[in-house]
């Protein structure tokens, strides 16, 4: 298959997206899926080279406006680089993300746009986000992890999980409650959040960790943290004193699509590896994909894919046009990584004896795409964003959902 789809000409494309799909097509099978064949594991680092790659390539700053050395692009032409990226490695289709400026972009000042985000485009200035904590979970209002004023500096103390790149980013955000919650009906207040500078490959003083063990998710680290009395100067405070919720809940639409771009290129190549393989292993004299059983889960793989695909391509034009589409945003997040797990499991069936060995990369698309059930949203979560707005919450559930948050700030 050469990563042509069906679609190009209904909609959607312009002469302009196809260039930067197949551009960042050609990229990935020259430049990410051979390092991943070779580096994919839990010892292995994605190479400083291919990140500068990267950045030659755009790919830091897609969405960050021109006017600070960015592409200017929208929520489509980074999902379409996505999904060519994690078809060869889904940990660089991922650390693509912690370029763009992120969500703190939107609070930034003029002046730290000015500093930060060139830095940013040129893979200088990359982040790692630090949300969830050792008991903290989809219910990201119980954060525990504390923040107190003292002269000119705020003091983080508590511990962090799951913070991916923590070492090897040039900064992390990090969310800390600074007050208790008003009441039980908004716990989601109170929490604020901090952009900590420090050196590539290090920790910010206050700060240890250790490496989480992963099946999958290769080619950086994922840490827990402890924060000591972290230090962090008052002017790094991002927007809002208690209100980093307004940052979380802005921009979870991106982020959603982003992880179903990522988790239908797993699946791509689950496709593309197992129809070749199909196509050269002879059983009972013939390729296996003369036989019909075969030929089935190829063509059930293909349209579970495309399905996929063009309801992301909706989701994208939605967030590009300023329409909200919280709804739709959760749906394709929930259909496509949903779908991943099915066809990387289905391809590596296909496989057989091969497909469960590190001779072939279907094993790592496999456990790839069993993660993208799990991040940004739970499936559980997904689902229950989905039937609030069908069928409303309950009193009790408002302030349970990302939605409520969106909702409590106005951001309509």
């Amino acid at each position: 298959m050469d990563g042509t789809y069906s679609q190009d000409g209904r909609g959607y494309f312009t002469e302009e997206r196809i260039m930067i799909r197949e551009s960042a097509r050609e990229f990935t099978m020259r430049e990410v899926l051979p390092v991943a064949n070779e580096l994919d594991g839990p010892d292995g680092e994605i190479p400083m080279d291919l990140r500068q790659k990267m950045a030659d390539m755009g790919y830091f700053g897609i969405t960050i406006p021109e006017e600070f050395g960015g592409l200017g692009l929208g929520a489509f032409e980074y999902c379409l680089i996505a999904e060519q990226l994690a078809r060869g490695w889904m940990s660089v289709a991922s650390i693509m993300a912690r370029g763009q400026g992120g969500m703190i972009r939107r609070v930034m000042t003029p002046e730290q746009q000015k500093q930060y985000l060139p830095r940013v485009v040129r893979g200088e200035f990359l982040n790692a986000s630090s949300l969830s904590e050792p008991g903290t979970g989809s219910d990201l209002a119980s954060i525990s992890c504390r923040a107190v004023k003292d002269g000119d500096d705020w003091v983080i103390t508590g511990n962090k999980y799951w913070c991916t790149f923590a070492d090897g980013s040039d900064f992390m955000t990090v969310f800390a409650r600074t007050s208790p919650p008003p009441s039980s009906d908004k716990r989601w207040m109170g929490i604020s959040c901090f952009m900590i500078e420090k050196p590539r490959g290090e920790l910010p003083k206050g700060v240890s960790g250790s490496k989480i063990p992963k099946i999958g998710y290769f080619g950086w680290n994922t840490l827990e943290l402890s924060f000591d009395g972290c230090r962090v100067p008052a002017a790094n405070l991002l927007g809002q004193e208690g209100m980093a919720f307004r940052i979380m809940a802005k921009g979870l639409e991106t982020a959603r699509a982003h992880t179903a771009a990522r988790a239908i290129g797993l699946a791509q190549g689950a496709l593309e590896d197992a129809t070749a393989y199909a196509q050269e292993r002879i059983q009972f004299g013939r390729p296996i994909t003369e036989f019909q059983a075969i030929r089935f889960k190829l063509a059930e793989m293909a349209a579970q894919i495309e399905a996929a695909r063009q309801l992301l391509y909706h989701v994208c034009n939605e967030i590009d046009q300023g329409r909200r589409c919280d709804k739709e945003a959760s749906m394709v997040k929930y259909f496509a990584t949903e779908m991943a797990e099915r066809v990387t499991s289905e391809g590596l069936q296909i496989l057989g004896g091969a497909g469960y060995t590190k001779l072939h990369a279907m094993e790592r698309y496999w456990r790839d795409a069993r993660l993208t059930k799990i991040f940004e949203g739970t499936s559980e979560i997904q689902l229950r964003i989905i039937s609030d707005n069908m069928l409303g919450k309950s009193d009790v559930d408002k302030w349970i959902t990302e939605t409520a948050f969106e909702k409590a700030w106005g951001n309509k």
